[in-house]
């Protein structure tokens, strides 16, 4: 197969039968759609070139100095900044954390500019008229902008690759049929958008099932569902059933794709694959018929190892993980002693709390409670791996973006025997919302 550019190397990936002695399904032949070949090595490639086209296409010599720009710090930032770097511009990816080190590294060394905007929360928030990364996203749409800007959230034309590209192969490989199941991971929400309208154009009995992060947990590429109503492209009627998956489940998910099926399936594939057979087994038993079932595997391993030895150290051969928030039940998380704002300005009016911000550096540069330190979240639960990070005599007020990873702590630090600790209830962004003081470094 001979071609005369990369880019006509994006798409027609393979549809692969996972062996029902992996899965354990009886009446449903379970597929993968293998997007983890594209040639940069994901799904993003499709969106990314479909929206980096237009703006390619014209480019030239006397755009040299021109960047191409992208709120993305994960496969689509990768994917544009290799396109970029094809027709001589460069790219810059915008974000509020970068928190996968390994795509952090990789796009540096394809030669993008990396910007850490001093966000409030971890995403992109349209109703957030003063944070930074907000205003940088309406400076980017207006006329006039020197970027150019591929808006990957509410840009249609990423659905639209999906429309094109995904959708059409995926029925053109199961012989002119649409599956009868299709589960997918949302992210930018554009290719769960794209495939599942292609599929109901076929049979509109198709039914669709979207997974979610579980709240508080980080799952790289997909989003918990507060985030998901945060995307211009994400629409909850898209979705039959929308289900949430633990980074733990994804884990579980991918080690099954990699050991047992020879698929190097990052995080995200891997939540897709126990979404899919957990969704699946429940009504397999019932079916008289066979059925099939397709989800998409949308990247590699590789890029994810920090991430994984971080959360399952013993597939590494270390120590397993003491005081994780992943370890607490979800009876002790409901019960975490919690205040909200009125009740936390009056504690900390009386100087005893030490008030603990667990977002990023760059959020927590941009607005934080007065006198409060900023520990991240990932090097506070590395911390508490040691046992308490603080004195038992003194309290301690968790606040996290929006009161529900602080609440996990909360939960964590009373399990490990701390007298007095509370999760700010809504987080920072209910204390901004209620007028309370924030300060600017």
């Amino acid at each position: 197969m001979r071609y005369d550019s990369i880019t006509d190397a994006i798409g027609n990936t393979p549809l692969v039968r996972i062996d029902p002695a992996v899965h354990g399904l009886r009446h449903i032949d379970l597929y993968a759609k293998l997007e983890l070949l594209n040639p940069f090595g994901s799904v993003k490639d499709r969106a990314a070139w479909n929206m980096a086209r237009p703006h390619l296409a014209g480019a030239g010599a006397g755009d040299s100095g021109r960047q191409v720009v992208e709120l993305s710090s994960g496969n689509t930032a990768k994917a544009l900044a290799v396109l970029a770097g094809m027709h001589g511009l460069g790219f810059k990816s915008v974000t509020n954390r970068m928190r996968i080190p390994e795509i952090k590294d990789l796009l540096l060394l394809l030669g993008a500019e990396i910007e850490e905007l001093p966000g409030q929360s971890e995403c992109l928030d349209p109703t957030a008229t003063d944070d930074p990364l907000t205003l940088f996203h309406r400076a980017l749409s207006e006329p006039g902008s020197t970027y150019l800007h591929t808006d990957q959230y509410f840009n249609p034309r990423n659905t639209e690759a999906h429309l094109t590209g995904t959708g059409p192969e995926i029925v053109k490989d199961l012989d002119g049929r649409a599956p009868d199941w299709f589960i997918a991971c949302v992210g930018t929400a554009g290719s769960s958008t794209g495939v599942a309208r292609v599929l109901r154009e076929h049979d509109p009995a198709v039914r669709v099932v979207g997974l979610v992060a579980a709240k508080s947990d980080f799952i790289p590429g997909i989003r918990t569902i507060d985030e998901a109503h945060e995307v211009g492209l994400f629409d909850p009627g898209t979705y039959d059933t929308i289900d949430a998956v633990s980074a733990d489940d994804a884990i579980e998910g991918m080690l099954t794709l990699n050991r047992r099926c020879g698929i190097l399936a990052g995080p995200t594939g891997g939540a897709a694959y126990f979404g899919a057979v957990r969704q699946l087994t429940m009504m397999d038993s019932e079916l008289t018929e066979r059925q099939s079932a397709v989800f998409i595997v949308c990247d590699r391993v590789e890029s994810y190892l920090s991430y994984i030895r971080r959360r399952r150290p013993d597939l590494f051969g270390r120590p397993p993980r003491t005081n994780a928030p992943a370890d607490l039940s979800e009876a002790e998380i409901r019960a975490a002693p919690a205040v909200d704002v009125a009740g936390a300005q009056a504690w900390i009016a009386t100087g005893r709390p030490l008030v603990v911000d667990l977002r990023s550096p760059s959020a927590y540069a941009a607005l934080h409670i007065d006198g409060s330190v900023n520990v991240v979240d990932t090097l506070f639960e590395e911390l508490l791996h040691g046992g308490l990070p603080f004195s038992r005599s003194r309290p301690v007020l968790l606040a996290c973006p929006v009161g529900e990873q602080s609440a996990r702590y909360a939960a964590l630090l009373t399990r490990m025997g701390h007298p007095e600790v509370r999760s700010l209830t809504g987080g920072i962004i209910a204390w901004r919302d209620a007028g309370a003081p924030l300060v600017r470094d």
